[in-house]
């Protein structure tokens, strides 16, 4: 009889080289201007080499200068999305951005507790353009539901201060270690804080444990506001934890990798400048020097204010 058998030498390397792309189920929302969300997941991650899962948590209502409103997914719908993609492909990294909602953030981190051993790499942005009360019940839920389930957390320093520290009452400024030792409290074992001031018009970005700064990245200030900064570092990082780099390789990476982007940033409308996720692919001669400064601050931003420079990635 007949061997049909499909499975021929070429088949099998084809499997393996496709299986061979990490995959990162990513929670975010659809946003419409293309400065964070699904788009900068996808983007980011393709950008360093993985393939994103993207699960919809809902659709912002923004341009380039301001978030007006949220319409968030039922967790039903967020759920379902999440557990059949996770059913058919493994999943090396899961990845979260906003999801809008308290019950959004159950699904997921009860998601995250069925999937034990995948890390999970949590990213909290700026919320002052959302309602008070909306704030508060998304942070309480986030604290204590996905906390514990989070492998690294990452923010800018004033965002993580006001949620992780809101008692803080020492005379200096606390640091990434205060912030991470806040942070791990709640079950967090690593940080990554962004834009810390330091002195001669300079920031860092330090990933921290409770003990130790593990890794950081210098970088000159400077006054441009950019949209997506935040969701571009946090996918890259998830990105390339998933391609099996080590935690600190991976954020020193993701950190270039984001100042390339913000270097090549572009300004598509008339509120803040875009990072170009896919700066590599711009044909030779062609690259972008749109460093126009925005001195005002928008809600819903991200100040993640790393120069235009010539850094390599």
């Amino acid at each position: 009889m007949t061997d049909h058998n499909t499975d021929t030498p070429t088949d099998a390397a084809d499997e393996e080289e496709s299986a061979g792309l990490a995959c990162i189920l990513s929670f975010n929302a659809n946003d419409p201007c293309g400065a964070g969300g699904l788009t900068c997941d996808a983007t980011a991650m393709a950008s360093v080499g993985a393939h994103c899962l993207p699960v919809c948590t809902g659709a912002y209502v923004r341009d380039t200068s301001n978030i007006t409103d949220f319409y968030p997914l039922d967790e039903e719908a967020v759920d379902d999305q999440a557990r059949t993609v996770a059913e058919d492909m493994p999943v090396q990294v899961i990845k979260v951005g906003f999801v809008g909602t308290p019950e959004n953030l159950a699904a997921i981190a009860a998601l995250a507790d069925d999937y034990d051993g995948v890390p999970v790499v949590a990213y909290m942005p700026n919320l002052s353009w959302w309602e008070d009360h909306k704030i508060d019940a998304y942070l309480d839920a986030f604290r204590e539901l996905l906390l514990p389930q989070t492998s690294v957390l990452v923010g800018h320093h004033s965002t993580l201060r006001r949620w992780l520290l809101p008692d803080w009452t020492g005379e200096r400024n606390p640091g990434p270690r205060d912030i991470a030792k806040a942070a791990s409290d709640l079950g967090v074992p690593f940080t990554l804080v962004t834009g810390l001031p330091l002195p001669d018009q300079h920031i860092d970005n330090v990933l921290a444990s409770p003990e130790t700064v593990i890794s950081h990245e210098k970088f000159e200030r400077i006054e441009a506001v950019f949209a997506g900064a935040g969701d571009t570092l946090t996918a890259a990082l998830a990105a390339l934890l998933a391609t099996g780099m080590d935690l600190p390789e991976a954020t020193n990476e993701a950190l270039h990798y984001l100042d390339r982007c913000l270097d090549e940033g572009f300004r598509p409308g008339m509120g803040q400048v875009i990072p170009d996720r896919l700066f590599w692919a711009l044909p030779e001669g062609e690259e972008t020097d749109e460093d126009e400064e925005d001195p005002d601050a928008h809600p819903g931003a991200d100040y993640f204010e790393v120069p235009f420079n010539e850094t390599k990635h």
